[in-house]
């Protein structure tokens, strides 16, 4: 189990989620410790570049952005030009829709 498999379940299960990431990869979106609200994805086809997404790469959990879109599959990485990969819709759990202090 990683850092958000109990945020994973609740969005799986339809439920929205607010928690506190900790880290620097998403500075200039999302400052560490900052309250970042998610939703479910209900539909991947309306994810977009740039959208902020809690998602599975390689087995590891990221909130992180979309950074590309491709034949259905989307490719995840931060916001200072790392890319973690591409998955399928089934890895995006959930949509950050809110960023707060």
């Amino acid at each position: 189990m990683g850092w958000a498999s109990h945020y994973i379940a609740k969005l799986k299960a339809g439920e929205g989620v607010s928690f506190r990431p900790r880290g620097n990869s998403m500075v200039g979106k999302i400052e560490s410790g900052q309250l970042c609200t998610l939703v479910p994805v209900v539909d991947h086809a309306a994810l977009v570049v740039g959208d902020i997404v809690l998602c599975k790469v390689a087995g590891n959990e990221y909130l992180h952005l979309i950074k590309a879109i491709r034949n259905g599959r989307f490719q995840i990485g931060n916001n200072r030009g790392r890319i973690n990969g591409w998955v399928g819709a089934p890895a995006i759990y959930g949509k950050c829709v809110r960023v707060e202090s």
